[in-house]
């Protein structure tokens, strides 16, 4: 209280609300950023968590998307690329899913027809569901990927003939 005496008035913009600093603070847990900052008229917190716990994360990811590669044969590799020359690609990274929940049933499967703009599969990036829709009307020559399989960008997803 001694602290107050005489600068009562100045003080007020110290008060921090810690229970909106712990809501920040989830919500970078939830989403994976490491910073967070909201304005507030004159009132700015901003609360920012070391990136080592996104870390892991990132490097946890190439290494099965690139596990793949070793195992198929050279004649394999050189006729994968071949066909693969007009799939549906990434568009970011993330996590691959072919359907809308576990259990669930595939939005397509090979020798499916669609049209442009149906859901083929969904990329979650930093926990928001992204779907990936198809760029042109065909039928579903190939699927590239698994489900649950983390995904680079621009890697071949989808090929639709």
């Amino acid at each position: 209280m001694a602290e107050n005496k005489g600068s009562a008035g100045r003080k007020s913009g110290m008060d921090v609300d810690t229970g909106l600093v712990r809501e920040l603070a989830e919500l970078l847990a939830e989403t994976g950023l490491t910073e967070i900052e909201v304005e507030d008229g004159d009132r700015k917190v901003r609360v920012a968590r070391g990136g080592t716990a996104a870390a892991p994360m990132a490097y946890s990811a190439p290494p099965p998307a690139a596990a793949p590669a070793p195992v198929a044969a050279p004649g394999e590799a050189v006729a994968a690329q071949d066909d693969h020359a007009g799939a549906l690609k990434s568009p970011m990274v993330g996590t691959a899913y072919l359907a809308a929940e576990p259990g669930a049933d595939p939005f397509v499967k090979v020798g499916d027809s669609v049209k442009q703009g149906d859901t083929l599969l969904i990329v979650e990036a930093m926990k928001v569901m992204n779907p990936i829709t198809a760029d042109k009307s065909g039928t579903i020559k190939a699927i590239l990927v698994e489900n649950a399989q983390p995904v680079e960008f621009d890697q071949p997803l989808i090929v639709i003939a």
